[in-house]
């Protein structure tokens, strides 16, 4: 590829010099801070770079669910958290659905408001009923919606499920096709003018007093001011931010298919969906976490067994069921689930650390990472 420093006075007219607001990243994140900045400076030249040829990490990799937390994540959240950090952590998911759909047309990301079921195994505790309704109290209290979350053990018949004792619906969540979001947020941002240098690998960045030399395996890029939106590189700037894998397949197509909606199983370590006839599952970091703290796009045989044994044990018990393909995306994660956002000093900020989450709470970073610097 050529260097910035043999491109022409074209190119460089429009995409390398004179930068106000350089983002790391094309991802949901990314994306989201740049629209959000153009609001804010419609006549500032704003440029995203991507290490690939499509963004590198979990927004293109993820399972596509719109969700805030399965009542067993809620549980175990509230056995390791402050009970105010998780219900703020929550809050801030629902308000980033209702951000990002602000951003999208939610009919063009094939969203469905079909709920999710969050599976009891046979040998597992169900709910107490206090519980559910301390849930429900407080979801009333953040979204003013009665009656959130429901047992539902028709849900186990109708899917055809073996070896589950009973299901939690949650009513308010649902599920997008994850490729047309990364589409749409595209299509937004080079419709505001904003440009994209994909296959640049960011470096280092110095920032000085007039803004921040970036140097990338293209050459030097000079900005005003700088968002960083990828996790890996934050590690390197930024403590508690660890990378976590998250491994997933899909089947190829299944006649007479059962399952519909979107599901979450233990504490939400594992969900699955159906995508059209086929059934995309993934999960079971909590199979083996020292080594899915990693960077590495992989699969690995512990964990792919393991999705392999649920979906035909569990999930699929009476159909005959081929896996086309799996893949890995690379998320981040911390001592706590909020994000980080914040400045490192006055022409560089960093929003990072989704834990999971981005497709519910990425927009709304965007929004409060551009703020700023407005």
């Amino acid at each position: 590829m050529l260097p910035f420093s043999k491109l022409s006075f074209w190119e460089r007219s429009i995409y390398t010099d004179g930068i106000d607001f350089t983002i790391i990243g094309a991802g949901i994140v990314g994306m989201s801070t740049a629209l959000h900045l153009r609001k804010a400076h419609p006549k500032a030249k704003i440029i995203l770079v991507e290490r690939g040829y499509l963004p590198t990490g979990a927004s293109t990799k993820n399972a596509g669910f719109a969700c805030f937390g399965s009542p067993t994540e809620l549980k175990d959240d509230l056995a390791k958290m402050d009970e105010h950090s998780v219900w703020e952590t929550v809050a801030m998911r629902l308000h980033g659905l209702r951000e990002l759909f602000s951003l999208v047309n939610a009919a063009k990301v094939q969203y469905e408001a079909c709920g999710s079921w969050d599976i009891i195994r046979e040998d597992e505790e169900t709910l107490s009923p206090d519980f559910l309704d301390y849930l429900n109290e407080k979801l009333l209290e953040i979204t003013s919606e009665k009656l959130v979350f429901t047992e539902d053990h028709a849900k186990v018949i109708e899917s055809g499920f073996s070896g589950v004792k009973t299901t939690y619906f949650n009513r308010l969540e649902g599920a997008i096709h994850t490729g047309k979001l990364i589409e749409e947020l595209h299509r937004s941002c080079t419709n505001e003018g904003i440009h994209f240098l994909f296959g640049v690998n960011v470096l280092s960045f110095e920032s000085h007093d007039s803004g921040v030399d970036i140097q990338t395996s293209m050459g030097l890029l000079e900005t005003a001011k700088l968002l960083v939106c990828t996790n890996a590189f934050a590690r390197e700037y930024l403590s508690d931010i660890q990378p976590a894998r998250a491994q997933v397949l899909i089947t190829k197509p299944i006649s007479n298919l059962s399952v519909n909606g979107t599901f979450h199983m233990e504490s939400g370590y594992y969900y699955f969906r159906n995508v059209g006839n086929r059934i995309l599952f993934g999960g079971g970091r909590n199979e083996d976490f020292s080594g899915e703290t990693t960077t590495e796009f992989d699969t690995t045989t512990i964990i792919q067994e393991k999705l392999r044994h649920y979906l035909h044990e569990l999930i699929l018990p009476h159909s005959p069921v081929e896996i086309d393909y799996s893949w890995s995306g690379i998320m981040a994660i911390g001592s706590e689930k909020k994000p980080i956002i914040q400045k490192t000093n006055k022409n560089v900020a960093f929003g990072v650390r989704m834990g999971g989450m981005g497709v519910a709470i990425g927009a709304s970073v965007g929004k409060k990472l551009s703020n700023l610097f407005s």
